[in-house]
């Protein structure tokens, strides 16, 4: 059955972990297909958390997309992990949708990345529904958690259901919108009767909603006013405008794994959430770079955004996309503006979990997949080749946390590279460097968990075992002072030998060069060239701690040859014995790499922060005000102060702040902290 925009709602499932956001796609999925049977996290057989890693940690690890239909309608659930280690999927999908449900755990309330993912949502303009899951749970009361999520997260939020018993006894609630109570019999919900007790409680919060809903058009407003009563279309025409509008988010409450606030939950999505169609048409560049936009429209030309990839060693790349204009059919040709190339379409399919089911045609506002373009990665535009768009990609967080990594097998070496490539297509916060000078694989993530998660990864799918190490961090070395020395470097045993002897200078510079200053031909000119390559390959470890050295200008005042036995061999081994000569005389130091950070922090933990970058050795630079109550604080800080840094803020702001990172440049480590580098890194110790 072919959906068009119109009858499609693409709905981004957010919460804090363990907040029920898998259990509740599976209770949609289950009562949309009227299955008796759903799979549970703990049975590991749910639709959405497929992988091995998932169903080993009980928990999900990457998006995954869930479709259904409903009285006409085509649901794309993207069911979104709830741990800060793997933010990005929620950066990266709210990019695409236009709707969102927000799931609360009602035994624990708004929890720190309940507020991360509303305020991400908040900036995208999404609308949102929020479920608070689990009302059966001890202890739990409505009142306080609706207080809760009113002051944690917005006013907002308005009840549109009441629940109906509390703790174990929670069976039902009460939808005081439409005036109807749902109630779980043990096997399913069925209408119910509003009892007496509740009446006076359910219209008053009736009242208020219709309040708020004459407050969204001054016809209604009036009607209110004149005591008249508003229909029904009336309240939820406005209740939907004031949703799309984001003056509204309405609050449902429910159990996922009882099936309760499913069927409301379901009706809502298509009453008040917006179509792909609706609100603002997407935003995009030309071929040009100039501003242009595509509507979500099968009539506009072929445009299309790149949300997910995954690797499969069986199938290869898939790419699952959403598009945002025109129709997608199989066998098309396509345009990818972010490196050039055209490819065709040869699978086309629609993602339910880890199942595929193909498809000829794909219409403007639904989610599919295509696969075995390795080319193709998160954040590209694929488009009409004849109309091109350009979709701006996600800004997502950089890696910040690092550990060296080795394989356990040596044989596994030509292999890890490769899966390695693989597992940067799927995760782009994922960063691989290789260090030349400590000989280190480094390999960075978002926390020490999310490296863990990727080292699991990679023996799950590539039965390929890694250990993780402690990072080296890579310092420079460099001179204060200048001076004098002459190298030598005289060879005979019969026969043509080796003779060379200059005398050089040198001296600190902003950057390493080499010149000179030879008066009289005691160094011919044809040797120039093998003295300033002997320099340059001193420069490569520095007398210290084996550093590579910076900031030195080599000045050639001086020297000897010999009509037969110097050669650039000798003149090159005279500039090395210079250099080592002069070296210590030119009061060398340390260097350390200084990195530039940006922290995310609410305002209230401002205090804590500074202190702690304060003994970090970490210098502010600027603080600036973000206007939802937190700020980003830049400094500059010595990596290896921040090498640990991604935990201690997490327990400095209770899971809340985050921060990124890039380098900065080399600055001198203080003095008293020198002999400690160099016990660490001194020549003598390797």
């Amino acid at each position: 059955m072919d959906f068009l925009a119109n009858n499609i709602r693409d709905v981004v499932v957010l919460g804090h972990q363990g907040s029920g956001k898998t259990s509740l796609v599976e209770a949609v999925y289950a009562v949309a297909n009227n299955k008796k049977d759903k799979g549970s996290i703990e049975k590991k057989n749910t639709i959405s958390d497929f992988t091995v890693e998932e169903k080993n940690r009980l928990t999900s690890c990457s998006l995954s997309v869930v479709n259904l239909a409903y009285q006409n309608y085509k649901m794309n659930l993207i069911d979104i992990p709830g741990n800060d280690d793997f933010i990005y999927e929620a950066i990266g999908v709210t990019k695409i949708v236009k709707g969102a449900i927000l799931v609360i755990d009602a035994s624990q309330g708004v929890q720190v990345e309940t507020v991360k993912h509303y305020k991400l949502l908040k900036k995208r303009g999404i609308p949102t529904i929020i479920f608070v899951n689990k009302m059966d749970k001890e202890e739990v009361n409505f009142d306080d958690v609706l207080s809760n999520i009113q002051t944690k997260i917005s006013k907002t939020c308005v009840p549109f259901c009441l629940p109906i018993g509390h703790e174990h006894n929670f069976d039902g609630f009460i939808n005081v919108v439409d005036l109807k109570a749902r109630k779980y019999n043990g096997v399913e919900c069925v209408d119910d009767v509003i009892h007496d007790d509740k009446k006076e409680k359910v219209l008053e919060l009736h009242n208020m909603i219709t309040e708020q809903v004459a407050l969204t058009d001054d016809a209604l407003l009036d009607k209110f006013f004149a005591g008249e009563t508003l229909t029904m279309d009336e309240i939820h025409t406005g209740l939907r405008k004031g949703v799309l509008n984001g003056d509204l988010t309405p609050v449902l409450v429910g159990c996922a794994l009882k099936n309760i606030g499913i069927h409301t939950l379901l009706n809502m999505l298509i009453s008040y959430l917006p179509a792909p169609n609706d609100l603002k048409p997407f935003a995009c560049t030309d071929a040009n770079g100039n501003e242009i936009v595509r509507k979500t429209e099968d009539s506009e030309p072929f445009s299309a955004y790149i949300f997910k990839t995954t690797v499969n060693p069986y199938s290869g790349v898939v790419s699952i996309l959403k598009v945002n204009s025109g129709t997608l059919k199989l066998g098309d040709e396509v345009y990818c503006p972010n490196n050039g190339q055209s490819y065709k379409v040869n699978t086309l399919f629609f993602v339910n979990g880890n199942s595929q089911e193909n498809t000829n045609i794909v219409h403007a506002g639904d989610i599919c997949g295509i696969s075995k373009i390795d080319d193709l990665e998160n954040g590209y535009t694929i488009c009409d080749k004849n109309n091109v768009a350009k979709y701006e990609p996600a800004h997502l967080p950089t890696a910040v946390y690092f550990k060296s990594l080795e394989v356990e097998n040596k044989k596994d070496e030509e292999k890890i590279n490769n899966a390695l490539s693989k597992i940067l297509k799927e995760s782009p916060c994922v960063e691989l460097k290789r260090n030349h000078e400590t000989k280190q694989l480094l390999i960075g993530g978002l926390s020490d968990s999310h490296i863990a998660y990727i080292a699991e990864r990679i023996k799950n799918t590539y039965n390929i075992t890694v250990t993780l190490g402690e990072p080296k961090v890579v310092y420079r070395e460099t001179i204060k002072a200048s001076a004098e020395a002459e190298g030598r470097y005289i060879k005979q045993s019969g026969g043509s030998g080796f003779y060379g002897v200059v005398v050089m200078r040198f001296s600190p510079s902003e950057k390493n060069e080499f010149t000179e200053e030879i008066f009289g031909g005691s160094v011919p000119k044809s040797y120039f060239p093998a003295v300033e390559k002997g320099f340059y390959e001193s420069l490569q470890q520095g007398l210290l701690a084996g550093f590579p050295v910076v900031g030195v200008k080599a000045t050639l005042l001086d020297g000897k040859y010999h009509s037969v036995d110097s050669n650039e061999l000798a003149f090159k081994m005279a500039a090395i014995l210079a250099f080592k000569e002069a070296y210590m005389k030119c009061k060398p130091t340390i260097l350390e790499p200084i990195m530039k950070i940006t922290v995310n922090v609410e305002n209230q933990y401002i205090g804590n922060i500074l202190s702690d970058l304060n003994l970090r050795r970490a210098r502010v630079l600027n603080m600036e005000e973000l206007g939802d109550d937190t700020q980003n604080i830049v400094a500059l800080a010595p990596e290896s102060e921040i090498l640990d840094y991604v935990t201690k803020l997490r327990v400095l702001t209770q899971g809340s702040g985050f921060f990124n990172r890039e380098f900065d440049s080399f600055q001198e480590v203080p003095n008293y902290l020198i002999d400690q580098v160099l016990a660490k890194n001194s020549l003598l110790n390797k």
